[in-house]
Formats: structure tokens, sequence, C-alpha cells
């Protein structure tokens, strides 16, 4: 008689019954690929609202720990859904091809996007973004959530009125851990990985350094650790020697910098926390970041940095 072999995945990836997608969503266009899955419009026939719907081909899921994967990316959604700023997740269905989440559309496009075609950006606004994104970060911590890969691609604004909500989105490298708990294995995006990451020990600070460097990016137009390849880029991360003389950072304010500094230290002990740096004094005085314009050449620079 064959064993059991415990890498084998289960034909299930929810543990309950769900509905079929088809009886209560027609799928519509195409609005995203991702590496396991595809997102698209989706259009509930009960109330004709639209909605996003990720399908995850199961054949995709070649391993257990593939199948857990997806079941965590799915509970940590439902465990963050209630926050303002996290998009949030409608249902779950599964059927013997695919597993479908869907959630909120977001139609106002990616965080970047958004800056370069209103044509202008100032410090202040660049407040209003990272407090956000810190605000996110600080919500998954306290939930015992790890992110593991921020990155502007995954901020999208809800609407595409001035007031749109800036909304986190993609859990799929997102992990459950508990206080003191280290993890081991080397994931994320090759501008925005944490020096510990790459040295394969690291904690949840990780998620500062990954919003320190969109702050970066988002004042400058460029990353701080740049070169021509990958394993340049983990050099320049490794040594962590961050550029304030080449333009436009004479021009940038004193607070800003200072935070940045703190947010990309290269020591996770010494590192400010999201809480810490939401109460830094160039995010909660309103007026401590200048609302001039910034030099029109960030805007111009490309934003390839995913």
């Amino acid at each position: 008689m064959e064993k059991p072999n415990p890498r084998r995945p289960s034909s299930s990836v929810l543990p309950y019954e769900r509905p079929r997608l088809r009886d209560h969503y027609l799928l519509g266009k195409k609005l995203g690929q991702g590496q396991f899955g595809t997102t698209y419009l989706c259009t509930e026939k009960s109330s004709s609202s639209n909605y996003a719907c990720k399908s995850i081909p199961k054949r995709k899921l070649v391993c257990r720990e593939d199948y857990e994967d997806v079941w965590r990316e799915i509970q940590i959604m439902h465990h963050l859904s209630e926050h303002p700023n996290v998009v949030r997740t409608k249902g779950t269905y599964e059927d013997s091809v695919f597993v479908h989440i869907v959630m909120d559309v977001c139609e106002g496009g990616e965080l970047f996007d958004r800056i370069v075609s209103k044509g202008h950006f100032s410090e202040r606004e660049a407040v209003k973004l990272i407090k956000t994104i810190l605000g996110v970060v600080e919500a998954c911590h306290s939930l015992g959530v790890m992110h593991r890969d921020l990155k502007p691609e995954n901020f999208l604004f809800d609407s595409e009125s001035d007031d749109a909500k800036l909304k986190a989105m993609d859990f799929g490298l997102s992990v459950f851990y508990k206080p003191g708990q280290y993890l081991y294995d080397v994931v994320g995006s090759p501008h925005y990985v944490a020096p510990e990451v790459l040295k394969k020990c690291y904690g949840p600070e990780i998620d500062v350094w990954s919003a320190g460097v969109i702050l970066y990016i988002l004042l400058s137009g460029v990353p701080p650790f740049w070169a021509e390849t990958e394993s340049g880029i983990f050099r320049q991360i490794l040594q962590g020697k961050i550029d304030f003389k080449s333009d436009p950072w004479p021009s940038i304010s004193e607070g800003a910098k200072d935070l940045i500094y703190k947010m990309l230290d290269r020591s996770p002990k010494k590192r400010i926390s999201a809480h810490e740096a939401l109460c830094h004094p160039w995010i909660i005085d309103e007026h401590a970041a200048p609302d001039k314009p910034l030099d029109p050449a960030v805007l111009s620079r490309k934003w390839p940095y995913g």
C-alpha cells in the first residue's frame, strides 16, 4: 500500500463549503497579473456592483505549502479587512480549477502613476501618503501580521477623485508572527528588501525599512539603493549608504531626512517602529513639511522600481 505523502496537497484550499463564483458574479476584463493569480473586474449579479476578483489557478499550487500560503493570504485579508486603508474582501470561492478572492475594486490607479499624472507634488503631500502607509504597517504589526512585500505597486487609490483613499492590497507574501519570532526565507522585491532579509534572519522591522524606501522615492524619484543588477542592489542595501547630497535633497527639509535615516537604520533593533514614525515631528506637525512643489525633475523621472 502507498504511504501517505505529507507534501501532497489536499484538493481544497478553503476548509469550508462555498457556492460557485459564477452563480453570483460575472467576470469581466483583466485588471492585473500576479505571480500566482490574475485579477479581473467582476459584477455582482444581485446588485450590479463592481468588484475585483483575484483568481488563482489550482494547477499552480504544487505542494501543501502552496495551498497553505493561499489560505493564509485569505485569512490575513479578512483579519485586516476593517482597516480603512486595506482593500476589503467581499467573499471567497473555490471550484475544481480555481480559488477566487472577491474584493473591493480600486479604480484610482497605482500610487506613483497618480503622482506623475497630477504633475506636481510637495513634501506635505508625501506626509499624507507615508502616514497612510505607516498606518497600515502599524495595524499589521498590532495584529501580528508581517507584510514582507511593501512596494508602491501594492497601494492603489480607490477612485479617481481628489479625496480618494489609498489602500493596501496583495498580502500574498504576508505571514502571521509571534513577538520575538524570526523568519529566515528571503522574500520581497529587490529595491525594497531590508538588509536583515538578505542575512536570512528578520522580524517585522523589515516593513518599516520598505516604507522608508518608498518615502525616499516619493521625495526624490529614485530609490536609495540602486545598481544595474540585483546582486549589485543587494550590495548597496547591505552597505546602507544613503545619498542626501544629490538633487533634490539639498532642498528637502531636515525633518524628512531625519525620518528616512531612522526608518533606514541598518540595525533592526535601532530602527524606528511604525508607531514611532507616526509620532515623528515631520509627520505629526502638519506645518513641519513644506507645501511648495518639489523640483519638476523628480516627477519627470521614471518609477520602474518594482
